[in-house]
């Protein structure tokens, strides 16, 4: 196998080695040749002795989603031997700990191997058992450097940044490293990996960031000053990201008091009514959490949509139900969090398919609770979450100022405006609310989470219900227009077959699209940022006579509410689903709607021409 800039690289260790910073040192010294990478890490739910895995695409052209199958395996887990071999690619390349030997049934005859006896080479040089087992790592590294041709002045500068100011940790980190490469310079064949790296400028001014960490940054600027949660992965990182954040730009540069409270609350039920009480109260507030979590916060939740109550929700979806898998991936929260709580509920709910829409989104989240009065969901999920993306680099205008809605002024309470807390005065759902304290004596009004008329009291009228619950739905009409808008990629030819995805799918989308169009199969495709659906939503699905729903779980989750929600005829629309945890592929979005085209006697362009 030969390629160049265009490969996928799967580590296996031992969770607890520390291995992930050397494999995320492979990656990012990839990533400062120009090239670009999208790593993801796969790693199981205790603390240590479990096998893990972190996979690296590299690709010149930009493709940041998982392609399926790999390249080369770097097989450090005995454990997991069998299943790691069999991933790779005919052609492919095993590099592996070659310290005790193997028999040949341990090897494929379609495979490279490269063995590098790195056990003996850690014994020879540390004789601290912590040291072998850390330094180990970076001399694969070192090793693969040689084999892949990878800069080791971009390594060494790597090192550089993360000691900095510590140069007895660099010199060591160095010294492992050119153990790795001395050894492989001097038995290793020069050609026996066909897999290079050479150096472009394919990066530009795009950043590596975690979709946690973009998230909490939006926070902050969207202008949360609350934060609390309770620990679950794999959302815990984004409260951390947000509370660092904090301790440097929200304390006063003069009296050093800081400016936002950031709870750890004993469970998800205290920290949703944390984030409900402070957004009664006036604050931005938000929590982070996972399905688990928003399955305990609904009563909660149900209570923020009746009594009109702004909360953020940052929800980074893991497999489910129940505990289910704590650190796997998939998009199975839809339904619970567009529907949460009993009753008739509908919640607004954004889609980020990247880091860069995890900061706009999370922003936008908090200005859209306050406007809309009610709980927004940022619907991410662990393998936006948690790995790191390349991504576009933030933006923000200081000129921007928070839509706090309709907010009632102690002047225009004043002057004997007409409040009513749940009164519908331009048409669309949107009451006017009051904050404690605006005035001495007007704007009060009785928060419940029992029903209501306009102006908050208590009533068991029918109609008060039907006239509540109407003006619910018409605010929920309106946020069509507020949210984050479709976004449709149309095929080069008019084509009766159309696509709708959102979220994490959409990087193994896009690559998948251009594969299809460049076997002249036509697909026109739609990324959904929200719901409630826009109009245009509905008309793309009714301009096609079959559209695949490409959603990572297993009832089609978004195919249902796109039915019940917008009338389509579900026949119309057609089901690929992935859900086995994993991120989902290019690989397996092609081959899927490959297939069906397939059922439907649809060929490609050019053999249709002619």
């Amino acid at each position: 196998m030969t390629a160049t800039n265009d490969f996928v690289v799967k580590f296996a260790n031992v969770n607890g080695s520390g291995s992930a910073s050397a494999n995320e040192l492979f990656a990012r010294s990839i990533l400062r040749m120009g090239v670009p990478v999208s790593p993801r890490n796969i790693f199981p739910s205790n603390i240590q002795g479990l096998p893990t895995w972190y996979e690296v695409r590299v690709s010149e052209d930009g493709y940041l989603g998982r392609r399926g199958g790999i390249d080369m395996i770097v097989a450090m887990n005995p454990e997991t031997w069998e299943q790691d071999i069999a991933e790779v690619a005919p052609g492919g390349y095993l590099f592996y700990d070659s310290t005790r030997p193997l028999p040949p049934s341990a090897f494929r005859d379609d495979v490279t191997t490269i063995g590098v006896p790195l056990t003996a080479i850690t014994n020879a040089t540390y004789s601290d058992p912590r040291q072998r087992q850390l330094f180990k790592n970076i001399i694969y590294v070192g090793a693969l450097s040689v084999l892949l041709d990878i800069d080791p002045k971009v390594i060494e500068s790597l090192f550089g940044e993360q000691f900095k100011g510590k140069e007895a940790l660099i010199d060591s980190n160095v010294k492992a490293l050119n153990l790795g490469r001395d050894w492989a310079q001097q038995n290793l064949d020069a050609g026996i990996c066909r897999l290079k790296v050479e150096a472009r400028d394919k990066v530009g001014d795009r950043i590596f960031v975690e979709g946690n960490a973009a998230a909490a940054l939006g926070c902050v600027y969207g202008g949360a000053t609350v934060c609390a949660w309770y620990p679950i992965t794999p959302s815990s990182s984004l409260a951390e990201a947000f509370a660092s954040y904090c301790r440097r730009y929200r304390h006063d540069p003069e009296t050093k008091e800081a400016r936002y409270a950031v709870i750890q609350a004993e469970d998800e039920l205290a920290s949703i009514g944390m984030v409900i009480g402070a957004g009664w109260n006036g604050a931005r507030a938000f929590t982070s959490t996972s399905g688990p979590g928003i399955s305990l916060m609904t009563e909660f939740i149900g209570l923020a949509y009746f009594a009109e109550i702004p909360a953020t929700i940052i929800n980074v979806q893991r497999g489910g139900p129940s505990t289910g898998m704590p650190t796997r991936t998939q998009q199975a929260d839809l339904l619970s969090c567009a529907y949460a709580s009993n009753g008739d509920t509908k919640h607004v709910l954004l889609f980020p398919e990247d880091p860069r829409e995890c900061f706009d989104f999370s922003a936008a989240a908090l200005d859209l609770a306050d406007r809309l009065q009610t709980p927004v969901f940022v619907m991410t999920d662990l393998d936006i979450g948690m790995n790191h993306r390349l991504c576009e680099p933030f933006a923000w205008d200081d000129a921007k100022r928070m839509d706090r809605g309709k907010v009632m002024t102690a002047e225009e309470l004043e002057a004997g405006r007409d409040f009513g807390r749940y009164l519908d005065v331009d048409g669309d759902g949107i009451p006017y609310r009051t904050l404690p304290g605006t005035h001495k004596s007007k704007g009060a009004f009785f928060t419940r989470g029992t029903t209501k008329n306009a102006y908050a009291r208590y009533s068991e009228e029918g109609s008060d219900y039907v006239e509540n619950m109407e003006r619910l739905l018409r605010k929920f009409d309106t946020a069509k227009g507020l949210v984050p808008q479709p976004i449709v990629r149309e095929a080069d030819s008019p084509t009766r077959y159309g696509a709708l995805y959102f979220g994490s799918t959409s990087p193994a989308m896009t690559e998948a699209l251009d594969r299809l169009q460049a076997d002249g199969l036509l697909v026109d495709a739609m990324r959904l940022r929200a719901f409630p659906f826009p109009d245009q939503v509905r008309d793309f699905i009714l301009a096609h006579d079959k559209v695949f729903v490409v959603e990572q779980n297993r009832d089609g989750q978004m195919r249902t509410m796109l039915s019940t929600e917008l009338g389509i005829d579900p026949a119309r629309l057609v089901p690929v689903l992935h859900y086995d945890g994993t991120p989902i592929t290019a690989h397996f979005i092609l081959g899927e709607i490959r297939r069906r085209l397939a059922q439907y006697h649809v060929v490609p362009l050019e053999r249709a021409v002619s």
